[in-house]
């Protein structure tokens, strides 16, 4: 089985977004473990079915991943992926300039911390210029968000991004396009492992706040862990059938 994991803030808040750094640094002993192997992004979109393999990935670019993250994941070479909303380096995920109900606003890295990730061997790729919701823009703007995104981050140190994950997972046809004509590939929030035929523009990928207990994310391929996933994803599925149904109320 092939998956793509990711993260977003590591910190002791409990939020949706949250792993704390005891259960990160679990994962990461897990990982490090051989179990699995761990590939570059774009390695593991390239493997085999049959391979027990992931990738690493963390939305957003929050400063906990420079204090929390960085050092072990590079002290135990696992390479990684930090998807940058360059518009908002330096400040806070106050998407917008408002807070997230539930979400806890908290300080994204700087330009020269990103530029020193780099240099060590973090993959910096684009989450948008300002974490819009890619299916409510259009036009000149949404061109804005994702080619605009790759000229600030070549800008700011000549990084050139290569992959792309949908703020929020939104994602549609339109989307999807001008998404494909920039970036190599593109991650969505969309619950489960990797298929040989899954859309480079389209990827999947398993969130870690789902298996931040103890043992979880250990029990990776047994029928436990299958199962557990299965049931995320339909739970998923069901909240954005009725989230979508809200707002065309």
């Amino acid at each position: 089985m092939r998956a793509i994991l990711t993260y977003h803030s590591i910190d002791e808040s409990g939020s949706p977004i949250s792993v704390s750094p005891s259960a990160f640094r679990a994962h990461v002993r897990w990982l490090a473990s051989g179990a699995v192997r761990v590939l570059p992004l774009d390695e593991l979109v390239k493997a085999d079915d049959r391979m027990d393999a992931v990738a690493i990935t963390f939305d957003d670019g929050f400063e906990n991943f420079a204090t929390e993250c960085a050092d072990l994941l590079v002290e135990h070479a696992l390479p990684t992926t930090v998807f940058v909303v360059p518009e908002h380096v330096g400040r806070t995920n106050e998407w917008g300039g408002a807070a997230s109900p539930g979400i806890p606003t908290l300080p994204l890295m700087s330009w020269p911390t990103l530029r020193r990730l780099a240099e060590r061997g973090i993959t910096l790729g684009a989450h948008t210029r300002r974490h819009r919701d890619l299916t409510r823009v259009r036009g000149a703007a949404l061109e804005d968000e994702v080619a605009g995104c790759v000229e600030r981050m070549m800008a700011e140190g000549g990084m050139r991004p290569s992959s792309f994950a949908y703020p929020y997972g939104a994602v549609d046809d339109t989307s999807a396009s001008v998404v494909r004509d920039v970036y190599a590939l593109a991650c969505t929030t969309e619950l489960r492992a990797l298929h040989r035929d899954d859309d480079r523009a389209l990827l999947p990928r398993l969130d870690m706040y789902y298996f931040r207990d103890p043992g979880q994310l250990e029990a990776w391929g047994t029928t436990a862990f299958r199962g557990r996933l299965w049931l995320r994803a339909q739970a998923r599925r069901v909240r954005r059938l009725v989230q979508g149904v809200g707002r065309a109320a």
